[in-house]
């Protein structure tokens, strides 16, 4: 197994340092952040004196670096990363893959890069909030393009597994496409929700109870993260609001002609009802051939109808589908 490098130690960036250690991987890390660095330090983790110094390592072990910085900070980051390990295998875990897709190309197209995002987390930020166990049974996107670098797809992929998720195999685009309407718009309504509610006054948030904390529990991440997730997704977002907005339209719409609310509420329970069983029904094995020459393309679609890669045992790869 590769030694990990992983920039950036807040809840995602250290889960996966403690995970991929648990996992029996060489791993370090890096941060701009004091605290992290000294709270990482204390539980008996390598940090790097500095970003530069641990990319440095990365290059001379031939690591795989973990890009686990907000979106704002990527540009600084993979100057670096240009500057010290250059053609080193990369990936991250950041919650938009076209931006960062276009980030690297342009400045360090010698990385063999291939995305990634693990869809765990909390509303909670910082190294204190993160746990070797984030990830176990959660669905970590490993991006699964025509021309991607098969091998160290492979290998992004085995990090993944050995931090206990299950790979979802599909495009940026599809992946981008998905999260802005079962992730970034739920941070965009949480927001919505949380300000309506607390316009009521002190009566409201007196009275408010299961249904507005689980509707509004996002909303306590921290704004700046969530503002550079959404916006560095607005034009699938945008699709996302409309979609919503048109919804909502249509309830409203229904609630002050007839006073009836049964289509929208029906709709979404019949669509929570799908939830459900998409995550508890039953699944088949599927085997892809990664020698094929349609093996991503294969792997792209057994993803985007809902497939999970669950091993991959050298050119072998085992998806469960429904």
């Amino acid at each position: 197994m590769l030694p990990v490098c992983v920039l950036g130690l807040g809840l995602i960036g250290g889960s996966v340092l403690r995970a991929a250690s648990a996992a029996g991987r060489a791993v370090w890390g890096a941060t701009a952040s004091t605290a992290d660095a000294e709270a990482a330090t204390a539980a008996g983790f390598t940090v790097e004196a500095s970003l530069d110094d641990a990319l440095r390592r990365a290059d001379e072990e031939d690591a795989l670096v973990v890009l686990a910085v907000p979106l704002t900070a990527l540009p600084e980051v993979l100057r670096s990363v240009a500057a010290f390990a250059p053609g080193c295998r990369l990936t991250d875990v950041t919650s938009v893959k076209g931006a960062v897709t276009e980030a690297v190309r342009k400045i360090n197209p010698y990385a063999r890069y291939v995305g990634g995002h693990p869809m765990a987390g909390t509303s909670r930020s910082g190294w204190a909030s993160g746990s070797a166990e984030l990830f176990r049974d959660a669905p970590w996107v490993v991006t699964t393009e025509d021309d991607s670098d098969q091998e160290v797809w492979a290998e992004v992929v085995q990090l993944a597994l050995s931090c206990g998720a299950h790979v979802v195999p599909t495009s940026s685009a599809a992946h981008d496409d998905a999260v802005a309407r079962i992730s970034h718009l739920p941070h965009l309504l949480a927001a919505v929700l949380a300000s309506v509610g607390a316009s009521g006054g002190p009566l409201s948030l007196a009275l408010a109870a299961g249904s507005f904390g689980d509707g509004t529990r996002v909303a306590s991440s921290r704004p700046e993260l969530v503002q550079a997730m959404c916006e560095g997704n607005r034009a699938a977002l945008l699709d996302a609001v409309d979609d919503a907005l048109g919804r909502l339209g249509a309830a409203r719409g229904s609630l002050a002609s007839t006073g009836g609310l049964a289509a929208t509420v029906n709709a979404g329970h019949l669509a929570r009802r799908e939830l459900e069983q998409h995550r508890s029904g039953p699944r088949q094995a599927v085997k892809v051939d990664l020698t094929a020459d349609n093996a991503m393309a294969t792997l792209r679609d057994l993803g985007n109808r809902g497939g999970r890669l669950t091993s991959l045992d050298g050119t072998v790869a085992v998806v469960k589908t429904l």
